[in-house]
């Protein structure tokens, strides 16, 4: 990772340019800036190098990935900003960071839709895990198994209708705002094939939605 202060106008065109080598392609339809706290004094000048960045062709759109709304409304005005990514999960709203995407018209890219595994329905507070798998940790920390536990209070509103813990999961983000693309993690090809499946489902009813924010347990 390079330090936040290394990070220039400058830094970001040659960071564009190794990037497009790499990938051995010409232009990058969506570029993402990831330094999420970046100092919001230094960022309207990264936000004008990728305005240049696109007016020379080798972007298209740009967004940040911020979980910060003030940071995401600064880059909203540029011509050319297109996207947000943020945290955004059943167990963790947003409801600034999409108003402001609706306000602004821009894609709310979601990080963590599925919470590092707790939203997927196959972990539960006393799963144990080989000592070699370094998420053995998570389940000795208390705020992520009080996530856990309240993941699984939601299990009977979240699968209705033949959904997967996983499915319900994206279903509700879909609902949550038209906007919304979640990015979900998967190892293996049945999961491939589960998140693929959640299109044909497409958004949670507004039942289930209702459902599901009316019996989400009260949390600090």
């Amino acid at each position: 990772m390079t330090p936040e202060g290394e990070v220039t106008p400058e830094y970001v065109v040659r960071a564009c340019d190794a990037s497009l080598r790499r990938l051995g392609i010409h232009v990058i339809d969506l570029y993402l800036f990831h330094l999420r706290s970046f100092p919001l004094e230094r960022a309207t000048g990264i936000r004008d190098a990728l305005e240049d960045l696109v007016a020379h062709g080798k972007i298209r759109f740009y967004g940040w990935s911020t979980d910060d709304v003030e940071r995401a409304r600064l880059f909203a005005e540029g011509r050319h900003c297109t996207a947000v990514e943020h945290c955004l999960n059943v167990l963790m709203d947003a409801p600034e960071m999409l108003d402001l995407c609706e306000a602004k018209r821009l894609g709310s890219v979601c990080r963590v839709p599925l919470l590092c595994g707790a939203l997927t329905g196959r972990w539960g507070p006393d799963q144990k895990l080989p000592k070699a798998d370094r998420r053995s940790d998570w389940f000795r920390d208390k705020g992520f198994v009080e996530l856990l536990e309240r993941a699984d209070a939601l299990r009977p509103f979240m699968t209705r209708g033949g959904r997967s813990f996983v499915q319900g999961a994206l279903a509700w983000i879909w609902r949550r705002s038209p906007l919304a693309v979640p990015i979900p993690g998967f190892r293996t090809q049945d999961q491939v094939e589960e998140l693929i499946c959640a299109m044909a489902h497409g958004p949670m009813s507004e039942e289930d939605f209702g459902a599901v924010v009316r019996h989400e347990p009260a949390h600090p």
